[in-house]
């Protein structure tokens, strides 16, 4: 049963993601993932043309004459959810820190998937896998994905993406759609993410803040790396220091590209903004993205 407080909460984000919701549906989410395959439908007679690999041997002998099975494409897709709470996803420059944006992200994909009737599963890792809510359907399944993936407290600081993908290797035993929702401040996953890709469709979504790409000139600040706790006193009034630190920052952002486009791996960067609908713009437009070239 969930509380006034957390039901409004969650009231409130679903009104939020509603029009993007809308748009991501017609951008074909379900259409832009593979499903888990074929499966059978009936059987027909056979006409010039078919394959005869597709002949039902055991029909065509009660029949007398040739039957071919008829397969039809499998849609129903497993979703499952993989979300960065380690102590990076704390900060936020705006009204909304990383991790409160990747609750919205989550909850817009969570709703695309009941919508059609997919299951959703939901799992919170930092160096450690916090919490596994296994795939499920419906509405008051995704309502409860979305009461933790607001409220849980996470009991580590820091990040290990190995770790989470190799669990959700382990634990899935058929075909899935895995997003991975971080900052990916992190290394040493490729490896994992090559293996989960071969049995999975994978998707990395990466949030960042604009304060993580460039600065303001606002004198001397104290910055401190939420997971290792360390401390550094810049001058941000010091452009050659704020030049530098926007070249890096590209440079990152290229590097954690290349990563994924090195393993063939979709990868959407959505970059916080005031308003949401700016903010999952580029999640939306890979949708759009995927279902234009399969036509």
């Amino acid at each position: 049963m969930l509380s006034k407080d957390i039901l409004k909460t969650v009231n409130r984000i679903e009104l939020s993601v509603r029009g993007p919701l809308d748009a991501m549906m017609a951008g074909a989410y379900h259409s832009s993932f593979k499903g888990n395959g074929v499966e059978f439908s009936e059987v027909r007679e056979y006409v010039p043309g078919d394959d005869v690999r597709t002949i039902d041997w055991n029909v065509t002998a009660r029949m007398g004459t040739p039957y071919i099975k008829k397969f039809v494409e499998e849609r129903e897709l497993t979703l499952m959810l993989m979300v960065d709470a380690s102590s990076s996803s704390e900060f936020g420059s705006g009204k909304e820190m990383k991790g409160e944006v990747m609750a919205t992200l989550t909850a817009l994909l969570a709703f695309a998937a009941i919508k059609n009737n997919d299951k959703v599963g939901l799992l919170i890792f930092t160096d450690q896998v916090e919490l596994f809510i296994p795939p499920a359907k419906g509405r008051k399944h995704v309502l409860r994905l979305i009461r933790e993936i607001l409220y849980f407290k996470p009991t580590h600081n820091k990040t290990n993406l190995q770790v989470a993908l190799e669990y959700v290797g382990g634990i899935l035993n058929h075909r899935a759609m895995v997003v991975v929702m971080s900052d990916f401040q992190d290394v040493g996953f490729e490896k994992a993410f090559k293996i989960l890709c071969k049995r999975h469709d994978m998707l990395a979504v990466s949030v960042t803040d604009p304060r993580e790409s460039e600065l303001p000139p606002v004198g001397l600040v104290e910055f401190e790396d939420p997971e290792t706790g360390e401390t550094m006193l810049v001058d941000t009034g010091d452009a050659s220091f704020r030049e530098a630190f926007a070249r890096e920052a590209k440079r990152t952002q290229k590097a954690t590209k290349e990563i994924f486009q090195k393993m063939s791996v979709d990868y959407v960067r959505c970059e916080i903004h005031d308003e949401f609908k700016d903010t999952v713009a580029p999640l939306i437009e890979h949708f759009r993205r995927l279902q234009r070239h399969q036509r």
